[in-house]
Order: structure tokens, then sequence, then C-alpha cells
């Protein structure tokens, strides 16, 4: 609605001055064009919006004014005491304030958004870690936490997946690096902090970096920083994850399988296969054949994972190449078929043979 609209763009201006059109456009999904129309009918609405040109200008209002457009809608109160995990919260050592906070949230609500909120508390509980693992908070996630709050560079030390301890016993060998740490990012109950090396911004990926926290063996303080690093204005962390994650699913899938699916096999296929290469296969997927079976080359990380992956769908999912794949499934449908006809044959050869012998001596 415009009206929703037009509250949202004055509140963006009196929090941020000097927003421009551009900017204002891109937050409201609307065009620079009817940006400058809602500026317009804001005035008229008697709220102060004013423009200025130059490389500082921008909208903003009008000094000393503050709108009064702050009152909460029962659903945006439900909201905002749905938008922190407790978990989460709790790993980062942010409890105690966000309990504070939205104790002092409450007492200034009126009493009908009050019960929104504690309706929305008593209803939905979000639960980011997945199944069948103790989620394991690590050890310095708290202090990392207070970086990226600071903007502060530290130097890590960092141990690399796959390498385990040396010869001998010896700990796992680690990298030490010195970054600004922009943001943190909690996936499927891993945390990871998204981070850029200092000094390698003029690099060909900018110099940012994805790190499991929990293979963080140490911190401090970077050598010399004394100050709170500049962050990058444009940095969008939700944006940076969405992008770099999809990117980096998509290197690992260096084997394609021609694959031939039933109608049933193709539904399920999401439910096994990583969407990236879901996606890449329903892309060449042939048209259906008088069975209302199609075919498609699907991308995934390997033989083993295919074997593993397309094992799940039985015999909604014929392998046609590579041969090697295919002579795969066929030995072991061949050891199913063996295992299953040896111990039926087995169990009814016993109770026969028990049968005749008390029969006998009976």
């Amino acid at each position: 609605m415009r009206a929703a609209r037009l509250i949202r763009m004055a509140l963006l201006i009196q929090s941020r001055p000097g927003l421009t059109a551009a900017v204002l456009a891109r937050e409201l999904e609307i065009s620079e064009r009817t940006v400058i129309r809602d500026a317009q009918a804001l005035q008229e609405a008697g709220i102060p919006v004013r423009s200025e040109r130059g490389r500082s200008g921008g909208y903003f209002l009008a000094p000393g004014y503050r709108t009064r457009l702050t009152t909460l809608h029962p659903s945006e109160a439900e909201t905002l005491f749905l938008s922190g995990l407790p978990s989460a919260l709790r790993d980062l050592g942010l409890s105690d304030a966000a309990g504070t906070a939205r104790l002092k949230l409450t007492a200034t609500l009126l009493p009908s958004l009050r019960e929104a909120a504690e309706s929305s508390v008593r209803r939905f509980h979000l639960d980011a870690p997945a199944w069948f693992r103790e989620p394991a908070a690590p050890e310095l996630l708290p202090e990392l936490a207070r970086a990226v709050w600071a903007d502060r560079a530290v130097e890590l030390a960092y141990a690399r997946p796959g390498q385990g301890p040396e010869p001998g016993g010896a700990a796992p060998a680690t990298v030490s690096r010195v970054v600004e740490p922009y943001g943190l990012v909690l996936k499927a109950g891993t945390w990871y902090v998204v981070a850029r090396i200092r000094g390698a911004r003029e690099e060909r990926d900018g110099g940012w970096r994805t790190y499991r926290v929990d293979r963080i063996t140490a911190l401090a303080p970077a050598p010399g920083a004394q100050e709170p690093f500049v962050r990058q204005a444009s940095f969008d962390l939700a944006a940076h994850w969405e992008a770099r994650s999809a990117a980096f699913a998509r290197t690992l899938l260096r084997t394609t399988v021609t694959v031939r699916l039933t109608a049933g096999g193709l539904r399920r296929l999401p439910a096994v296969v990583d969407g990236a290469a879901v996606e890449d296969a329903l892309a060449s997927a042939t048209v259906p054949d008088a069975a209302g079976r199609v075919t498609l080359d699907l991308p995934t990380e390997s033989e083993d994972v295919a074997l593993d992956q397309l094992a799940r769908l039985g015999a909604d999912a014929e392998v046609l190449a590579p041969a090697s794949l295919r002579t795969r499934f066929r030995e072991r449908a061949a050891a199913l078929a063996a295992l299953y006809t040896g111990a039926e044959g087995t169990e009814g050869g016993a109770g026969t043979e028990g049968g005749e012998g008390a029969g006998g001596q009976r």
C-alpha cells in the first residue's frame, strides 16, 4: 500500500538523513521517479521533506523535526519479538541484554500491543541447529562478536579443513590471518565469520574470506590497529552470504551424471540433491517419454555422492552414464537381491527341515 510506503520513506529519511533517490528507490523497491512523487506527497501531508543537490546531497527532514509515525502495529510488534534466535543470542553472549531490551520495549507498548508481542513468544520458537547434533557455541564467538560490533581488526589462527594432526601426535597445522570481521552468520547450527583480509582489497575477490568460527583456535587484536577499520558502506552481509554460498555450492559440482527419472523420482529429486544441482539438472531435462520419464544431466560432487543420493530414489532413478556408475548401481542391486533372496531361502529351508525333523520324531 502507498500509505505504508510513505510512512517507511519518512522513517528512513529520519533515521538516515541524506539518503539519495537511488538509495531510497532500492530500499523501497520502487523507481526514482516514484521516490520524487512520494517526497512531494509527504510535503503536502505536512512532513517537511527537502532535497539537496551535490555530493553530500539527498533527502532530509527539517532540523529538529521528528515524525510521529513510530507507533507499532500489532503485527509489527509480533514480528519484532520473533526477530531473534534464542540460541544465537545465547551463543553471542547477548541473552541478558536481549531480555532487558524486550522488557524495556514491552514497558513502552500500549496494552494491546504488549499482548500481541507476548502472544507471539508463546506461539513461536526458532531453533536453528540441525537435528541429531549437540549445538556447542565456539569458545571465541563472544569475543569475535565484540570485534564485529566495534569494527575492530583482529588476528586469528585458523585450522584449515582436512588438516589433521601431524605425524607424532602434533597439533593440527594452522594459518594466521589479520582480518576485518564484517559479520557473523549462523547456518544450520554452525557459525561463520565473513571477513576481509587486511590490505588485500585490491585482490580479484576483494580479499573477502569466510571462516568457520569453531576452527578459529586463537584470537587477538590486530597488531598496531588502534582505531576501528573503515567499513565498506555498500557491504550487504545477507546478499554477500547468499552469493558466496551459492558460488561455493557450485564449485563442488565437478561430476555430471546422466539419469532417467520417473515422475515420482523427478518430484522427489529436490529432497535428495542440492538445490543448485537440481536447478541445473532441470534446465537440461528432456520432454517426458511415453512412460512419463525424463532424462537429465545432474551435476554432483562425485560418483560416490551420486551413488548415495540417487540410491534413495530406488527404482524411480536409472543411471545412464557414466558407465562406471551404472556398473556400481548394478552391482549394488545384485548384492541386495542376493542378500534378500538368500535370507528368504535360508528361513524357508530352516523351517522345512525343522518341520520334517519334528514330524519324524513324532
